[in-house]
């Protein structure tokens, strides 16, 4: 009997501790018990900046124990909107989105509430609002940026501006911020103004005509993402121009800080896509358990220079 009693009091220890190990790895539903399922819909996975997002995204996810499915739009509004579609008919606890464009993946928000689902937009942002939105201000991130190449031109000479994926919401705050400075600025002419899609070896196409059209005449270039920056440097050094013209952009990816250290690229703003991707999980959580949550997080924006890039270095 001693020894029947000392195995079972073994079982019930074996079993508590079983129990709440359980709870510390997984996140559950309080209504079902099953495990929190998170679906993300991202913009493009070909994105630096985007991808790191998503990578903080998914250590953020297995730390709380939840599970994150996470799916390509590919640039895509049209395959975004499907995506939520497809979340929505596999019963997930939440959705976090990262907008494709501002009007066009709307009917994804529209859908998911109507479904009773929580949607939480990430780094961009749609015309429906949804049930929350984790970013930073995108005008403000363009104001930082022209501002830095106005004090260095010394408020007069030439500007390019290198535009994104045109109808995203980061590609129409960025022109809109970068405008105000321009306004405020008289002296400073915008030459040009075109998309290269946030894409690298489009902005060095890109480049490469203005610098055929414009030669000389070019002070500076304002590149609304790093991607975009970086090909504008790689043009310009190719056509022997880098030290004549300011290159500006916004991201702090790995490779423009790097840049940045080098003296190749002049300045970057630093957006937290650490911050964005981490914050966005915890709230998805929240809401998807019922809980109270932040129905809006912005995240400050920071100019970057050879000054101050050494804390901005991994």
């Amino acid at each position: 009997m001693k020894f029947k009693s000392r195995f079972f009091i073994a079982s019930l220890i074996l079993l508590n501790f079983s129990c709440g190990q359980s709870g510390k790895d997984e996140t559950k539903d309080q209504g079902t018990g099953k495990k929190i399922v998170i679906g993300a819909t991202m913009l493009s996975m070909q994105n630096e900046f985007i991808v790191n997002v998503t990578d903080e995204m998914e250590a953020k996810a297995s730390s709380l124990g939840v599970e994150l499915i996470v799916v390509d739009a590919e640039r895509s509004a049209l395959k975004q909107v499907e995506q939520v579609e497809s979340f929505i008919a596999q019963g997930v606890n939440a959705i976090i989105m990262n907008p494709c464009e501002v009007e066009a993946s709307s009917p994804a928000v529209k859908l998911a509430i109507d479904a009773k689902i929580p949607i939480i937009n990430v780094n961009s942002e749609t015309a429906a609002a949804p049930t929350a939105f984790v970013g930073s201000d995108d005008e403000e991130s363009a104001r930082i940026a022209m501002k830095y190449i106005a004090e260095k031109l010394g408020g007069k000479g030439n500007v390019l501006m290198m535009h994104g994926y045109m109808g995203q919401a980061a590609q129409i705050k960025r022109d809109k911020g970068a405008k105000e400075i321009l306004k405020a600025n008289p002296g400073i002419k915008l030459l040009a103004e075109q998309t290269a899609e946030w894409d690298r070896a489009k902005a060095m196409s890109l480049t490469e005509n203005w610098i055929q059209s414009f030669g000389g005449q070019v002070n500076a270039i304002f590149a609304q993402n790093d991607e975009m920056g970086m090909g504008a440097v790689k043009a310009l050094e190719a056509a022997g121009l880098k030290n004549k013209v300011i290159v500006v952009s916004i991201d702090a990816i790995p490779d423009a800080l790097q840049g940045v250290k080098k003296g190749i690229l002049d300045a970057t703003v630093f957006q937290n896509a650490a911050e964005q991707g981490g914050k966005a999980v915890e709230i998805a959580v929240k809401l998807a358990k019922g809980e109270a949550a932040e129905k809006q997080v912005i995240i400050p924006f920071q100019l970057v220079t050879k000054d101050n890039v050494a804390k901005f270095i991994k």
